[in-house]
């Protein structure tokens, strides 16, 4: 899965939600210089996280990687990045800095009982 940038990252949840579509409805979406945003989507194409398909005089474009293919990859990386791999700091550091509402926590629990069982 490539790195995808901040920027990027904003044009392919436009995909993501509806595809194929055009520059100018990306532009449109992203409200955005058109310049900038076919710059995005040029990298994009040239990492190959998105496709273009001629339709008359305009491109489609349409994600080949899928949302929780990115997600999946830049989680991976920041748990890298900023704890060393170590999921438990991770963790424990999110569930400190945010308060949790008991509904929450309880989605937790039973997705931490789900894991033991796998």
């Amino acid at each position: 899965t490539p790195r995808i940038t901040d920027a990027e990252w904003k044009v392919m949840s436009v995909l993501w939600d509806s595809n194929p579509r055009t520059s100018l409805e990306i532009v449109e979406a992203l409200k955005q210089h058109p310049k900038t945003v076919k710059t995005y989507i040029a990298r994009l194409v040239k990492k190959g996280a998105i496709r273009a398909e001629r339709s008359g005089r305009a491109h489609l474009y349409s994600p080949l990687i899928s949302q929780r293919q990115c997600q999946k990859n830049e989680s991976e990386n920041f748990l890298q990045k900023v704890f060393a791999g170590a999921f438990q700091p991770m963790l424990a550091q999110m569930v400190d800095d945010k308060r949790l509402t008991n509904k929450e926590i309880d989605e937790l629990r039973k997705l931490l009982e789900t894991r033991r069982t796998k």
